[in-house]
């Protein structure tokens, strides 16, 4: 039996969507106070500050992914199954809208007029998404199911900007089947082997 989410949790899911949809400069308090039928000092009594219910909900996509990747991990996916996984993952979010914009993303966007906590959290969000990618580039090198340009490093911010690149042109062009273009062509040229 799944528990009944507390106030904290609704709070942070309505911050999650706003953010998704508004970015950090885009919504207050009142208006998660609107949606889930709490007043505004009930958020504030979670969360004293916005750069603190902003870092929290990095933390928490941060978390996700940190799940994501551990589960690829142990699986018995090669690396370049791996990158097809991370992308499906993403692919899947967009077309299903239950997460069409990285909430890291999002917000790295703002980031010369967020505060210091939350950039910092987004950073560090960046920083250890790309060590992953580069991690399993190496892997694929050694596996030999992917082709490099550029160094592990190097690919890896390339593949990462490409992601969310094709995310941002999705939005955009309000066409989900643009990430997967973008994606499929971008995969093309590392991981050639089908």
């Amino acid at each position: 039996m799944k528990a009944a989410m507390t106030t904290s949790d609704r709070i942070l899911g309505e911050a999650r969507n706003l953010i998704m949809a508004r970015g950090y400069n885009g919504f207050s308090y009142a208006d998660i106070a609107a949606v889930i039928g709490v007043s505004k000092a009930n958020v504030h009594h979670h969360f004293a500050g916005k750069s603190d219910l902003a870092t929290a909900v990095v933390e928490q996509s941060r978390s996700g992914i940190q799940a994501q990747v551990r589960s690829l991990e142990d699986s018995d996916l090669d690396a370049a199954e791996q990158l097809r996984a991370y992308a499906r993952y993403w692919e899947r979010c967009i077309f299903d809208n239950s997460a069409p914009f990285c909430i890291g993303a999002m917000l790295a966007a703002e980031l010369p007029s967020l505060p210091d906590d939350v950039a910092t959290a987004v950073r560090a969000f960046f920083a250890e998404l790309s060590g992953w990618l580069t991690k399993i580039l190496v892997l694929g090198l050694r596996q030999g199911n992917v082709t490099l340009v550029g160094t592990p490093e190097e690919e890896a911010d390339a593949f990462l900007s490409a992601v969310y690149g094709a995310m941002l042109s999705a939005r955009a062009f309000g066409d989900p089947r643009r990430f997967t273009v973008i994606v499929e062509t971008l995969l093309s040229r590392v991981v050639p082997f089908r």
